[in-house]
C-alpha cells in the first residue's frame, strides 16, 4: 500500500522545481519597488516576498532580499517624515529625496544582481556601501 500523500490521481507526486528562480524573485521585488514609488501598494507586495524568501535562498539572493527589506523600512520612514513635514518646505524635499534614494538603491541592486554579486552591506542606510 502506498502513502496517500505521495499519490496523485495521475500517478506519484514528484517534487517540482520552482516556477520562478531566486534571481527572478529578486528581480521582481526590485521592479515592484520601482513601481511602488508611484503606487505604493506594489512595494508592500515586494517586502512580503522578500521576507518570505530571505531565509530559504542562496547567499547572494539573501543579501538582495535583506537589502530590499531595509530599503522598504527606511523608505517608509522617509515617506512618513516627508508627509508629516509637507506643510513646511522641507517635506517636499524629503519626499523628493525618498524617490531619488529609492530609485538609486533599486538600480544599484539591479546592477549587482545582473553581475551575480551580493550586496556587501545590505543593512546600510545609503546605497549598500559602508556609511
Amino acid at each position: 500500500m502506498t502513502d496517500p500523500d505521495t499519490e496523485h490521481p495521475a500517478g506519484p507526486v514528484t517534487p517540482q522545481s520552482p516556477a520562478i528562480s531566486n534571481y527572478g524573485l529578486v528581480l521582481v521585488v526590485y521592479i515592484l519597488y520601482l513601481v511602488g514609488s508611484l503606487t505604493g501598494v506594489t512595494a508592500l507586495v515586494g517586502v512580503v516576498i522578500a521576507y518570505l524568501q530571505r531565509d530559504s535562498t542562496d547567499r547572494i539572493s539573501q543579501s538582495h532580499f535583506q537589502f530590499q527589506i531595509t530599503t522598504f523600512w527606511i523608505g517608509l520612514l522617509y515617506f512618513f517624515v516627508g508627509l508629516l513635514t509637507l506643510h513646511f518646505a522641507i517635506g517636499a524635499l524629503i519626499l523628493l529625496w525618498w524617490v531619488v534614494w529609492n530609485v538609486i538603491r533599486c538600480v544599484k541592486g539591479l546592477l549587482a544582481l545582473n553581475m551575480g554579486e551580493a550586496i556587501r552591506y545590505p543593512n546600510s542606510w545609503w546605497f549598500g556601501e559602508p556609511q
